[in-house]
């Protein structure tokens, strides 16, 4: 392949990302973080007339100059449909960073360093949207980010192509491709795969998931204990909650740093575990009393109110309703009036307290048919 057709798909992958992303903000399908975006445009206008001082005539230059354009209208975009708010502490540094570059290039005329300042404040105006995804990656959820990984490595193969490269050349389109990949990394976390990010889900290629924003039922917040999810509404016994959706392994398969007390993994039969999706779902939180219980259907698996939620309230379920390990036991730390201080498997619950869930539908099928074979058992021996 030529230096030109490398130079065609970086153009191609990154107004695929911006078109893409586009796309998604206008369906409430991503919540952008504001003051990133406002960096970014500043940045990326400062790095297309910076790069083209530096390195004059370079083809990648183009990319820069497109790519600002493109992520001043997504600017644009994202701030007509926001409301105003005063920047964080953090995002008032990204700020000061960017302006700084700006003010070093047109008072000293120093394109090399103010275009290597710019260089430094990229990862630095990517922190807001890092604290963004972690909080809930759902928030970036957008194969864009794929396609601009994509555009940057093309980019960086035009660099490396066409010049004699150096670190005014490569800077800025390896940092790029660093951080728009990391992102990519994090929304892809919940099956260790990138891939995750362009929404495959049980086999199948889905472009964008249902999340909207303005509608959300949920929100992530803070307990005693980390993150928890807690309802912005009210629910009614039997109300559908949440769907878990995490990829299924077999007990063998689960990494081991994975297991014990921060794990995400869910039992779903006596060899195999559904793990962490990378969702809202990885975040519910266990209680001795719960307010939800896991219902295992044809359909999926599916966290369903036990009784009524008010908005405000968090969101918990018990994890002894889907194990069987008898070697798995966690302290718990719920806080509840009836808690059981360890966590164990089924077993381990009071044997009304057990008949409560089963009632209810609310116990993994392995542990429900076992029961089911030991009461025929018991049956068949009184007979």
């Amino acid at each position: 392949m030529t230096a030109d057709i490398w130079f065609l798909l970086a153009i191609g992958f990154s107004f695929a990302g911006y078109a893409t992303y586009l796309i998604g903000l206008r369906r409430e399908l991503v919540e952008p973080n504001r003051a990133s975006w406002l960096i970014w445009s500043a940045a990326t206008s400062l790095e297309a007339l910076t790069y083209a001082a530096v390195n004059p005539g370079a083809p990648q230059g183009w990319v820069f100059a497109l790519s600002s354009i493109a992520c001043i209208v997504v600017t644009i975009g994202i701030w007509r449909r926001s409301s105003w708010a005063p920047p964080s502490p953090t995002e008032t540094f990204c700020i000061a960073a960017s302006l700084s570059a700006l003010m070093l290039w047109l008072v000293f005329r120093e394109a090399f360093w103010a275009h290597m300042l710019v260089v430094l404040a990229v990862p630095i105006s990517f922190w807001p949207t890092w604290a963004s995804v972690w909080t809930d990656r759902s928030r970036e959820r957008s194969p864009a980010w794929g396609l601009w990984t994509f555009g940057d490595l093309a980019t960086l193969l035009v660099a490396v192509r066409a010049t004699q490269p150096g670190v005014a050349e490569l800077a800025y389109v390896i940092v790029e491709f660093l951080c728009h990949a990391s992102i990519w990394f994090l929304i892809g976390l919940a099956t260790i795969n990138p891939l995750r990010s362009f929404g495959t889900r049980r086999g199948r290629l889905l472009w964008f998931d249902r999340y909207r924003p303005s509608n959300n039922l949920f929100k992530v917040g803070d307990n005693h204990l980390g993150k928890a999810v807690f309802a912005t509404g009210a629910f009614a016994e039997g109300d559908v909650l949440i769907e878990f959706t995490g990829r299924r392994f077999r007990a063998d398969q689960i990494p081991s740093l994975m297991r014990g007390r921060g794990d995400r993994f869910v039992q779903v039969t006596p060899d195999h575990y559904m793990g962490p999706s990378g969702r809202i779902d990885d975040l519910v939180n266990h209680s001795c009393a719960p307010n939800a219980g896991l219902r295992f259907t044809d359909a999926g698996v599916f966290l369903v109110a036990v009784r009524a939620i008010q908005p405000g309230e968090e969101i918990a379920w018990d994890y002894s309703t889907t194990l069987r390990e008898s070697n798995w036991h966690m302290i718990c730390q719920c806080r509840a009036p009836e808690c059981r201080r360890v966590i164990g498997n089924f077993d381990s619950l009071d044997p009304d307290r057990q008949e409560w869930f089963r009632a209810r539908n609310l116990v993994a099928p392995y542990l429900r048919r076992k029961d089911e074979v030991a009461g025929k058992r018991k049956a068949v021996g009184r007979g």
